[in-house]
């Protein structure tokens, strides 16, 4: 995989979009994206990347650990995505998502 800076355009036109984690040791979880939320870019450095935030829902009880996981979005290809656990409620488990 070729790693390169994601950025908010990425995501932005991918939202209720699956991406689904590929990594040995985990079960191929489908996470929906269901939130891309530019954040103020007064707080990143100057001529770095403007910040964002992704909110991802899995159906299922199974919550992740926060750490990087590797997902394949059928248009991205696949991406490296460092995820949190943030809650839980009748639509799944939420993960966020802050890239600054």
């Amino acid at each position: 995989m070729a790693e390169r800076q994601l950025v908010f355009e990425d995501f932005s036109d991918k939202v209720g979009d699956a991406f689904v984690i590929k990594n040995e040791g985990v079960p191929a979880i489908a996470l929906k994206l269901t939130e891309a939320t530019p954040l103020n870019p007064a707080f990143a450095p100057r001529g770095a990347r403007p910040p964002f935030s992704l909110i991802f829902v899995a159906a299922g009880p199974l919550i992740l650990p926060q750490r990087i996981y590797r997902m394949v979005h059928e248009v991205l290809g696949e991406v490296a995505i460092f995820i949190v656990p943030v809650g839980k409620d009748a639509e799944g488990v939420h993960y966020q998502a802050v890239f600054n």
